[in-house]
């Protein structure tokens, strides 16, 4: 059965929405970018529209995930959505405080 259908995420499939690479890679990419990696975690949770990764770093990482303007944010959003399509899963990242 296919995920998606006349390209949005079919709500059958999101609901059982999964996608271990996409919180491997996030967890990863944010230890490696973080002074605190032990600080890192991620979270997620199933939407009628995919996976949503709630990203959690350190006080004084938040402005190093985020990236000036957003930029890095944008670019790892990037990455964990073509992780997230590997396994067929549409994704979205928050960086949480």
């Amino acid at each position: 059965m296919s995920d998606y259908v006349d390209g949005d995420v079919n709500e059958v499939d999101a609901a059982n929405a999964a996608s271990p690479t996409a919180e491997r890679v996030l967890e990863f990419v944010a230890r490696q970018m973080a002074d605190e990696p032990e600080a890192v975690s991620v979270s997620t949770e199933s939407t009628p529209r995919g996976l949503k990764l709630n990203l959690r770093v350190g006080a004084g990482d938040v402005g190093r995930v985020i990236g000036r303007r957003g930029r890095t944010a944008q670019a790892l959003r990037t990455l964990i959505a073509a992780a997230g399509a590997r396994d067929g899963v549409a994704t979205n990242v928050d960086i949480l405080d």
